[in-house]
């Protein structure tokens, strides 16, 4: 017998069936048509007697009972090779997509008969691909993190989390650059080599208590404290001119001792007492529409300022007044000083500020060491040139924490005024620019709090506060960078000084306790509560029947 071909390639020959006996079987035409609808068991049949087969669906004499092993191989053969003739008749010339949801290779058969066979397009490796579906969305790539970064900056506490992230960032830094600035000035004084550290470290405490204190009171508390705040630091400042009460300090005289290790700067607290201040009168006379007339807009705010600007300059303190200056112009500019009112008021400024600087040698000696290179004559810019010497040193990621040269002698102040360039130095530009963007972060959100809000104060004092954090670093920065004089300033919340930490700290809690009062931040923290959040989870989730897992 000539050799079958199955499913898989040729088959061997198949044997001969039997010429009859018990187990040839009956031809398909002679089976009981009643067979294939009979439900429940088979009846019984005798022993000895080949089991019979249970009936098939097939096409025409594709699956027949077969009894023996000759018979039932023939019987697979022609069954296999009936399928196939049927499958190549229905399977069209040519191949179609496969349909939507088809998940393995080969044939796909529709149910029914005579359905539809696609077969499903293979690809490298014998997998079956799903075809491909469009892409619909929003944007992607680079826009798409844009827009990503674009809505996760409008969030509501986004200025929130600037200002208490950036402050604390600030604050944290700059306690180990003056750990690290003032060990060897501290063992020239025959001090512990912490001792700066020690007190910085305890107005860093004070300060955070205050600023938590502050981030927390409202805004009537604050509009209420400003004028006590101002009365008390006028009193201090009349204090410091008291002989005997008042101590000079590198010849300015605006100290006053409060007891062993510690003193006090009454005018580092002036620029909180004119903000607050400054802001509640500003937000009543706008209140009652009166910041139209110029008289109103300038008495007694300027009047007031120039006290304390006066208090300052009899102390000699040249560098704090320019700060005070500074706070004074942007309380005018936010309240829509005219152009002709606000240049007025800065040539005025201006002109004092000259007269101030002619008259005094050490002032003028500083103005001309904007960008020296050279230590003069006299060295008189010594402590510039070796501020940019400690920056070039530094390189792209500086020598290391507490490996700085210029703090063994060679650089003035490297604890206060000049802490930056000892930061430059040990933390190269990679440390001196992160520097910067966390004040550039602190500023942007301050000028976002003053510019959603809605109540004027929170509008004059955050923009108050801001102005004066911005105008003090760029001051202080400038001058290291051989930019601008030298006018000895700290830098905010970084250099050593308790007199100007705390009050910069307390300032800096305004301005939490005004990102705080913004009505989309109020429900954003209210969601963010455990309780609340809880509470809002227990009305999402659907209670379950009982028998429901």
């Amino acid at each position: 017998m000539p050799a079958t071909e199955g499913p898989f390639g040729p088959a061997q020959p198949a044997p001969a069936p039997p010429a009859g006996g018990a187990g040839s079987s009956p031809p398909s035409s002679s089976r009981p048509s009643a067979a294939a609808g009979r439900s429940g068991p088979l009846p019984a049949h005798p022993a000895g007697s080949p089991a019979p087969t249970a009936p098939h669906s097939a096409p025409d004499g594709a699956f027949q009972a077969v009894g023996g092993d000759g018979q039932r191989a023939q019987g697979v053969v022609d069954a296999v090779r009936a399928v196939r003739d049927r499958l190549a008749g229905l399977v069209p010339a040519g191949p179609l997509p496969a349909p939507a949801g088809a998940a393995g290779a080969g044939l796909a058969l529709r149910s029914g008969t005579g359905g539809d066979v696609r077969r499903a397009p293979r690809v490298r490796g014998g997998g079956a691909s799903a075809p491909r579906t469009p892409r619909v969305g929003g944007p992607r790539g680079p826009r798409r993190l844009y827009e990503q970064a674009r809505r996760a900056w409008d969030r509501p506490l986004t200025a929130y989390y600037l200002i208490l992230g950036s402050s604390m960032l600030i604050t944290v830094l700059g306690l180990v650059m003056v750990y690290s600035a003032s060990m060897i000035q501290a063992l020239e004084y025959s001090l512990p080599a912490s001792y700066f550290f020690q007190k910085q470290f305890v107005a860093a405490v004070i300060g955070t208590v205050l600023l938590l204190v502050a981030s927390r009171m409202p805004v009537k508390l604050h509009r209420a404290l400003s004028y006590p705040l101002l009365v008390t630091t006028v009193f201090l400042m009349v204090l410091v001119q008291v002989p005997g009460i008042g101590h000079a300090v590198n010849g300015n005289q605006n100290w006053i001792y409060l007891g062993g290790p510690f003193q006090l700067q009454p005018s580092e607290f002036g620029k909180l007492a004119l903000i607050l201040w400054g802001a509640d009168l500003l937000a009543r006379k706008q209140d009652r529409r009166l910041l139209t007339q110029w008289k109103h807009l300038l008495v007694p705010l300027v009047p007031v300022a120039f006290l304390l600007l006066g208090l300052i300059m009899l102390g000699g303190d040249m560098g704090t007044a320019i700060i005070l200056t500074a706070i004074l112009f942007g309380l005018l500019w936010l309240a829509g000083a005219p152009t002709r009112l606000f240049a007025g008021v800065l040539g005025i400024a201006g002109f004092v500020g000259l007269l101030l600087i002619r008259t005094n040698e050490n002032r003028m000696s500083r103005l001309s060491c904007i960008g020296a290179i050279d230590l003069g004559p006299e060295g008189e810019c010594w402590q510039a040139v070796h501020g940019i010497y400690a920056l070039a040193s530094g390189g792209w990621f500086g020598s290391g924490l507490g490996a700085s040269v210029e703090k063994w002698g060679q650089l003035p102040e490297p604890h206060t005024d000049f802490i930056f360039a000892i930061a430059g130095e040990e933390l190269g530009l990679a440390g001196t620019l992160s520097v910067l963007a966390l004040f550039a972060a602190l500023g942007y959100a301050g000028i976002r709090v003053a510019g959603r809000t809605e109540d004027p104060f929170v509008r004059y004092a955050a923009g108050g506060v801001t102005t004066w954090i911005t105008a003090q670093a760029v001051v202080n920065i400038g001058a290291v960078l051989g930019l601008l004089p030298i006018a000895g300033v700290p830098l905010p919340l970084f250099s050593y000084g308790g007199s100007a930490l705390l009050p910069t700290m307390f300032a800096v809690g305004l301005l939490i306790a005004f990102a705080r009062e913004d009505p989309a931040a109020k429900a954003a923290l209210a969601v963010r509560r455990p309780g609340v959040r809880w509470k809002t989870m227990r009305r999402r989730v659907k209670k379950r029947p009982s028998g429901e897992r």
